[in-house]
């Protein structure tokens, strides 16, 4: 099997921190390849260095001369000069430049230089290369490629970097968090697109389906040392559990040897003989294994939790409307403890507008929302991370408590919760510009916790924290004894934790499903089975075009056809969001709501319409 990468004895530190020492590894063609490891273990430092973003402290990192390297970064770099057609097609070549002309030719509409673009792409062949260029940024919704990379959000910027990337189509591909900045379709996509078209892959997620189903090794940091283990998250996760008790045991076994050998060298007389130099010897390696740390580098939520009475939250027949647009429709439901609810459903079909009112912050149209007396909420919100920057950690806690109760009665004080959530004494008074974003998470949620609700609700709370911290997360809600309402993309939390799911299906209708999300997507994707032959035959699949040549059903027209809708449709979502951004402002009076939400539901008609054509001219392509 052919090396595609080789790691020997790299070591990396930042002073007299040390992030990991003689990591050795070799990936090979065929191997799908995951690292996995604590906040802070060296992935990203491990990732930058195979980048050539930084340089470590000794060993080698040897690529294979005769692959391509394919590189996905968290925050990827960019021309904001370029326009997206212009980014994604930087390092094509000659197909580039046709497929450049061709987009220049088709949005300038002149019939002379389209003629010869479509020569040019006869050519070469270029036509099954644009093909899949829209297909890959059609899923990641991604339309309008005259867009100047500098007029994207962050999200949209880390898309086109990943169709960038896939479009290369790379012997090896190097991915740090993929999932970031997509939604469950794209994930679901992008699962099987790297499952069916990627032989070779290493990558960081935190997302532990994707990685459970795309990846068939696991690598380990853990206490500066690298563990392998040849199968899927699964499989690590009964290994790790092995290893680690497996550690607990020699521990132990070394410590009750350390106290019998520490009583031998107590009585041995100072001046002790040469045959007994060797067991004073061998009592240094002893007490070297004793006293050995294991990876304790883990939060500890204990929180007590507020009582919860009988009552918690009940809506009755509860509607909210924006001017003419429905949002929430006759809703009712009565929340009791000991509830997991998870939330999903379209952007813009209610979701935030629920929780608001929920809450108490928005106020229905119709219907009532009654609190329980006992309720206290805790809102853990998606954009919550609003610290002043320029305050310590330790100020940032002590304005939430003083001292907080924890659920075996005992009492702590800031300092020493910090500590529990990971933020020893020097971090406890740094500044909060000097956290990176997932200890910025780590304290918003610590934050929130340690108020002691008993009604949960919490905004996509997995974004940034690792894998180890949300088992730890999992088991805390899992034994609250409140109520917990859970909006996340992250399939796995939701399928550990909820027993049932709100959908928001639009039009203000929200359907209380009785199962996870996996439960939902088996029921969805059956029903749409059945629905299939009724409505389309041949829907659209999240593949690859074969590798023929220039589109065989799209006419000159349907390909003017097929351009113009992929800017219109990126407008359309453009305006869309901000009229969603304007309708929740509360900014608005009564006749600028109304012409809003008008204007909103003609927006998402002519989506729907434009999207629906689009998909059957790429079909056609």
């Amino acid at each position: 099997m052919a090396s595609y990468l080789q790691i020997e004895n790299l070591s990396k530190s930042y002073g007299e921190f040390v992030m990991f020492e003689n990591f050795s590894f070799q990936l090979s063609k065929g191997q799908k390849v995951a690292i996995v490891a604590r906040n802070g273990a060296g992935k990203t430092t491990l990732f930058n260095i195979l980048c050539g973003d930084d340089i470590s402290d000794g060993g080698s990192v040897i690529f294979h001369k005769d692959i391509t390297v394919g590189f996905l970064r968290q925050d990827p770099p960019f021309n904001p000069s370029l326009t997206v057609l212009e980014q994604v097609l930087d390092s094509s070549g000659k197909v580039k430049d046709a497929v450049q002309k061709y987009g220049h030719a088709m949005a300038s509409g002149n019939e002379e230089l389209m003629h010869k673009a479509v020569e040019q792409m006869d050519a070469l062949q270029a036509w099954d290369f644009e093909a899949k260029m829209k297909r890959i940024l059609g899923q990641l919704k991604i339309f309008n490629l005259e867009q100047k990379m500098n007029q994207l959000s962050g999200g949209q910027r880390k898309r086109v970097a990943l169709a960038n990337v896939l479009l290369q189509n790379p012997d090896l591909l190097i991915l740090d968090e993929p999932t970031n900045h997509l939604d469950l379709d794209m994930i679901e996509w992008l699962e099987e697109y790297l499952q069916t078209y990627c032989s070779t892959l290493l990558m960081v997620t935190h997302d532990r389906y994707f990685l459970d189903r795309v990846c068939n090794e696991i690598l380990e940091i853990d206490n500066k040392q690298v563990f392998h283990y040849k199968g899927n998250y699964s499989y690590f996760l009964e290994k790790r559990a092995e290893r680690l008790e497996i550690e607990q045991v020699n521990i132990d076994k070394a410590r009750n040897l350390y106290r019998k050998e520490l009583e031998w060298i107590r009585r041995m007389p100072q001046a002790r003989g040469t045959k007994a130099k060797y067991r004073v010897d061998a009592f240094e390696d002893v007490k070297e294994q004793a006293f050995k740390q294991k990876s304790n580098k883990e939060i500890n939520i204990n929180f007590q939790g507020s009582r919860l009475g009988a009552k918690v939250i009940d809506a009755e027949h509860v509607s909210k409307k924006f001017g003419s647009l429905n949002i929430i429709n006759d809703f009712s439901y009565k929340f009791a403890a000991f509830e997991k609810i998870g939330v999903i459903g379209p952007n813009g079909t209610g979701k935030t507008t629920l929780l608001n009112l929920l809450t108490g912050s928005l106020k229905p149209d119709n219907g009532i929302v009654e609190h329980g007396e006992t309720l206290k909420i805790g809102y853990y919100r998606q954009d919550g991370l609003n610290f002043n920057e320029q305050m310590k950690v330790i100020d940032v806690a002590q304005e939430v408590a003083e001292v907080v109760t924890m659920r075996d009665g005992n009492q702590l004080n800031v300092s020493q919760l910090l500590n529990m959530f990971l933020f020893p004494p020097p971090v406890q008074h740094s500044f909060i510009y000097k956290l990176s974003g997932g200890e910025k998470r780590r304290l918003y949620l610590m934050t929130i916790l340690m108020q002691n609700p008993n009604f949960l609700i919490l905004d996509e709370p997995t974004n940034d924290l690792d894998i180890v911290t949300l088992n730890i997360l999992e088991e805390y809600l899992q034994q609250f004894k409140g109520c917990v309402l859970i909006v996340s993309h992250d399939r796995y939390f939701m399928d550990k934790l909820v027993d049932h799911v709100f959908v928001f299906e639009g039009n203000g209708v929200i359907r209380d499903f009785p199962g996870n999300y996996s439960d939902y997507r088996e029921y969805k994707l059956a029903n749409e089975q059945i629905e299939e032959p009724k409505v389309k035959k041949d829907a659209p699949q999240p593949t690859m075009p074969k590798a023929t040549s220039r589109p065989k059903k799209l006419s000159y027209q349907q390909q003017r056809e097929f351009d113009a809708l992929t800017v219109e449709i990126e407008k359309l979502e453009s305006e869309k969001k901000e009229l969603e951004i304007a309708l929740a402002s509360g900014a608005l009076n009564n006749s600028e709501v109304i012409e809003k939400s008008n204007r909103f539901s003609e927006v998402c008609q002519q989506i729907d319409a434009k999207t629906e054509r689009w998909m059957e001219l790429s079909e056609l392509a």
